[in-house]
């Protein structure tokens, strides 16, 4: 039985100590493939040291709503993006480790006074996805409106993944209309999830993907440590016993889903 975490965040500094380490193991685990997924122009060329060094580890890159402080006007959004889409032109000359653009999107729960900005943002990253044929990752909190709105606005050529989606009856309803895949992570296994049962069950099962989010969510039972890919297997555990399947038949549907979304071979 093996697993693909989608989304995790191995180039964060709490991994700074004993990266390689948590790597291995990860790997030796069950967990053969999982994504490093940047959120800043650093963190995207950090993700991209990383699974240079790995087989079946891939990145994706992108600018987070809540990575935005130093862009202020139009011409820092372009020269961000056009940051993002050289850590793109280089990686694709070399190993074609880049499999979509993120994570990416809106965050009204953290940055209120930007909004118009994170805009602006979100809708250029989706450009560019369009530009190099690639599907994006979206972060979204507490800005479900403006995100679907954008996205029916902007059509996402090569579709893509609501990360971590929110357990929001009307946002998975929309997502799913326009295509998108709804990845869980450990949030479904937390006791206060009061709608996490009725949520995963309106996803079929062609469109449902797990992660970690690592190093954060950590999932029950060990909620309150560091995350790492190898508590994805508590993710995927929660869903096949709301779903009553088997976790073995929860690890091969999301693996070949992943492996679609990301058009990874």
């Amino acid at each position: 039985m093996q697993f693909f975490d989608s989304h995790s965040h191995y180039n964060d500094e709490k991994f700074d100590i004993d990266r390689k380490q948590i790597i291995k193991e990860t790997l030796l685990s069950g967990v053969s493939n999982f994504i490093v997924a940047g959120y800043s122009i650093q963190s995207s060329k950090k993700a991209m040291e990383i699974v240079n060094q790995y087989d079946g580890v891939y990145a994706i890159i992108g600018i987070s709503p809540n990575d935005i402080d130093n862009i202020k006007n139009e011409d820092d959004i372009k020269k961000a993006v056009e940051q993002i889409e050289k850590i793109y032109i280089k990686d694709n000359k070399e190993k074609k480790k880049i499999v979509a653009i993120g994570e990416i999107g809106l965050d009204y729960y953290w940055n209120k006074e930007n909004k118009e900005i994170q805009k602006e943002v979100f809708i250029k990253q989706i450009e560019l996805a369009n530009k190099l044929n690639l599907p994006i990752v979206i972060h979204t909190r507490e800005a479900v409106i403006d995100t679907i709105e954008i996205l029916k606005t902007y059509p996402v050529l090569k579709k893509g993944i609501f990360h971590c989606c929110p357990l929001n009856r009307e946002l998975v309803k929309e997502a799913l209309k326009l295509d998108f895949y709804i990845s869980f992570s450990g949030v479904i296994t937390f006791k206060n999830s009061k709608n996490a049962e009725e949520i995963v069950n309106m996803i079929p099962e062609n469109r449902i993907l797990i992660e970690t989010d690592s190093p954060y969510l950590s999932p029950e039972p060990v909620r309150g440590t560091r995350n790492n890919s190898i508590n994805v297997k508590y993710v995927a555990e929660k869903i096949a016993n709301i779903k009553n399947k088997q976790i073995e038949e929860i690890a091969k549907i999301t693996m070949e889903n992943a492996k679609k979304i990301f058009n990874i071979e």
